[in-house]
């Protein structure tokens, strides 16, 4: 993940490290329409122009804490990149759901990445990242970006 200024996105209850016990987790979270309790503080997103949201897909969605993170915060005037990974549904549902969750923002081009394909996707991501005007080498990056990161952690 890129080094510029970011926030990981962790469950007071850490998702299992078994990826099935994840899923069943997901899917019972989703039936529910819950908002799993995120650990820490949140971020301020004051100062950043452009927000990374990344997280994994898991059964068409990105996990609903995702929709508590971004519940919780004022996206007006920001824009939201989805970057997930995934085993079989690509982007899934996130665009629309950010849409609705992230109030204010300008939802733009997503990435998604196939799970077993990550460690070969650079040349992917760099080419998605210069189509939406980001430096494709974004280590360089110093803390005076106004492009934010955000990621789930997720064991699963």
């Amino acid at each position: 993940m890129p080094r510029t200024p970011g926030y990981r996105i962790r469950a007071v209850v850490p998702y299992p490290r078994e990826y099935d016990a994840t899923v069943k987790r997901n899917v019972r979270e989703q039936e529910a329409d819950a908002r799993p309790a995120i650990e820490g503080r949140l971020p301020s997103l004051d100062g950043y122009d452009t927000i990374l949201l990344a997280s994994p897909i898991w059964n068409v969605r990105a996990p609903m804490i995702m929709t508590t993170f971004a519940e919780a915060l004022d996206f007006r005037g920001k824009t939201v990149h989805p970057v997930t990974t995934y085993a079989m549904s690509g982007m899934g549902t996130t665009e629309r759901d950010y849409a609705a969750s992230c109030r204010g923002a300008t939802i733009a081009e997503g990435l998604a990445v196939r799970g077993e394909e990550v460690k070969d996707a650079d040349t992917e991501v760099e080419a998605w990242m210069r189509r939406i005007g980001l430096p494709a080498r974004w280590p360089l990056l110093t803390g005076t970006s106004r492009t934010g990161w955000i990621q789930l952690e997720a064991a699963g």
